[in-house]
């Protein structure tokens, strides 16, 4: 047992780099949401309205929302329609990514005074198609890496702003266990990842994990590889020998994870911050103040998701692909609740909820 142990600290120790840079997009995203969160926090923004925020219906809809996608994604890939998957991908990537962008140019427009709502629009469109003609014709590691950040932050707000903290938990729970079964039992999920990875597009995040690694040249066939049978007693043995005698074969050039293992902790983040109550000291945002209180439990929220990336990374450095969901979204959980109990009391986390 303790061996095993060594020989996983051992696997994260060679990764580490890939793993680092891995958790620090985790925190830009969900960071990058925090900040733009105040200039979205208004009734006429949630995707269902001020009374949409607690009815459970609307959560059951996205769950089934994303079902559909997945389905209907992975039968065109099935059909060799991988232009439909892409124009279908890139124009919710656009929509999001447009939805992001735009307190950062509204908040250059202020700074030096300029105040044309045409240029103002223009602008944010010109930006947006700008990314997407980036990410068509040159889909390198970094260029997917920064629309993907910007695309989830955008996510993340529009989702953690429409529904109280309770919907946004139940959602995280649901979609972790359908996300267990999709990789584990109907590897679907998978093969639904080989796909975006094959098209390149920024439904994931990714981590070189050695210098001179191109996104460009790499084959979207990888999650679905399948470890050969274990030996038997007699052979084990002599394949340790033989093993030991060869160089160790490097596992995936790149670390990858779901753009969702970012999305659904920091949804909670930005639901937090948007429905607990206002309570502690005013902390100063552009867009308008915070309060401690609020802060507080959104950090305490994404150090617990963090806690549980550290631990699915335990089994990533492996190679073998694992849900994300369980781990971090059971982390973000328990953050929440914690840091919660502390800052607000427990009678403030979890709101009243109906299912219409």
């Amino acid at each position: 047992m303790s061996d095993r142990s060594e020989s996983v600290i051992e696997m994260m120790m060679e990764q580490w780099e890939s793993m680092a840079g891995m958790a620090g997009m985790f925190i830009v995203t969900i960071g990058i949401g925090i900040f733009i969160q105040p200039a979205y926090d208004f009734s006429e923004a949630r995707a269902y309205g001020d009374e949409g925020t607690t009815q459970s219906s609307f959560i059951l809809l996205q769950l089934l929302l994303i079902g559909i996608f997945t389905v209907v994604i992975i039968w065109l890939a099935r059909k060799g329609l991988d232009y439909l998957i892409k124009g279908i991908v890139m124009l919710a990537l656009g929509l999001s990514l447009f939805y992001a962008i735009q307190p950062f140019i509204a908040l250059i427009f202020f700074n030096i005074g300029f105040s044309s709502v045409a240029y103002f629009g223009l602008s944010v469109l010109a930006i947006t198609i700008g990314g997407m003609v980036a990410l068509h014709h040159y889909p390198e590691w970094w260029v997917v890496n920064s629309v993907g950040v910007m695309v989830g932050s955008g996510v993340i707000v529009m989702i953690g702003i429409s529904f109280v903290p309770t919907l946004v938990i139940i959602f995280m729970i649901l979609a972790a266990i359908y996300d267990y079964w999709a990789v584990h039992k109907s590897k679907h999920m998978l093969e639904l990842a080989d796909t975006m990875i094959g098209l390149k597009l920024p439904v994931l995040l990714v981590a070189p994990k050695e210098k001179g690694y191109s996104f460009l040249e790499q084959e979207g066939d990888i999650m679905q590889d399948s470890p050969p049978a274990p030996p038997s007693v007699m052979e084990a043995e002599l394949v340790d020998r033989q093993e030991r005698m060869k160089p160790k074969k490097k596992s995936r050039d790149a670390l990858f994870m779901g753009l969702g293992d970012v999305i659904f902790p920091g949804m909670l983040v930005i639901s937090a911050i948007s429905f607990l109550p206002e309570w502690g000291p005013e902390i100063w945002n552009p867009y308008g103040d915070l309060h401690m209180a609020q802060i507080f439990v959104a950090i305490g929220t994404l150090i617990g998701g963090l806690v549980g990336y550290v631990l699915l990374m335990t089994f990533v450095a492996q190679g073998n692909p694992q849900p994300g969901l369980p781990l971090l979204n059971g982390g973000a959980i328990l953050g929440y609740i914690i840091s919660g109990i502390y800052a607000v009391g427990p009678a403030q986390l979890f709101q009243a909820i109906t299912f219409l």
